[in-house]
């Protein structure tokens, strides 16, 4: 190689460093920039526009909860991490995050909708319209009459639904479902508003209506026989494969009711 080649060579690899160095040197300003503008007062966070039909989240809460665990100007705050501090939130399920220019925080909420208490009712938690179980403070709990479900965690969509499905079923009776369990064994038991509970057995949704269904249908004549009001059923056990064995107040009965085809 001569020393022309070697001369061409050495500009090249000059011409090359010279390039990268530059663009180091244009990435450096353009970040030394950029912090600099997310850093002037304007860009700095002052107000958060709350929407969507919140009750418990109200706005000075939203605010001053996001306020105390976010950081950053209009640039730098972390959305992600916005959305992750709302949803910790006791009452809110689900919110969106956006920037309005220059400063501010536009966030849609979603609230929970309590559709019933759910666990242990003497430390009861909270289930939503979705079925899903939630942690608030109950005594904020502005619905009167909710009915207390309960069974497995993973199970209490399916617990919600078997209760829509099961309570209109007693209101033609004028038997109010006050409470609806699915036991660790798979078994439903309903509590009515008298005090009554009734054993309604294993199986599907669809089973224990059509159970259900069966023994109602014969009780408005089991009360008729012995002139009690619907009022007066103390329990009943659906599990037994021909028939109920129902509990009547001032009847002493045990025995086993065929149902009627």
């Amino acid at each position: 190689m001569n020393r022309s080649e070697n001369t061409a060579m050495d500009l090249r690899m000059m011409n090359g460093l010279a390039l990268v160095l530059f663009a180091i040197f244009v990435g450096s300003v353009l970040v030394a920039a950029t912090r600099w503008v997310s850093n002037r007062s304007v860009f700095a966070l002052n107000n958060i526009t709350v929407l969507g039909d919140v009750t418990h989240a109200n706005v000075p809460t939203v605010r001053a909860h996001v306020v105390s665990r976010v950081t950053g100007s209009f640039f730098s705050v972390d959305l992600a991490r916005t959305r992750t501090v709302l949803e910790a939130m006791p009452w809110v399920r689900h919110a969106v995050v956006h920037r309005d220019f220059p400063n501010k925080l536009r966030v849609q909420l979603q609230e929970h909708q309590v559709a019933a208490y759910w666990g242990d009712s003497n430390e009861p938690r909270l289930l939503n319209t979705f079925g899903e179980v939630f942690d608030a403070n109950v005594g904020e709990v502005e619905v009167d009459d909710l009915p207390h479900l309960n069974g497995p965690l993973a199970q209490s969509a399916t617990v919600l639904a078997a209760y829509h499905a099961l309570a209109p079923q007693f209101s033609a009776m004028d038997l109010t479902v006050d409470s609806l369990e699915l036991t660790n064994q798979g078994s439903w038991r309903v509590g009515l508003n008298g005090g009554a509970v009734i054993e309604a057995g294993r199986g599907d949704l669809e089973q224990v209506q059509t159970r259900v269904g069966h023994f109602l249908k014969t009780l408005t004549r089991v009360l008729a026989r012995y002139q009690r009001p619907a009022g007066a059923l103390e329990s009943a056990d659906l599990r037994h494969e021909n028939g109920y064995a129902i509990r009547l107040r001032g009847v002493s009965t045990l025995a086993a009711v065929a149902p009627t085809p």
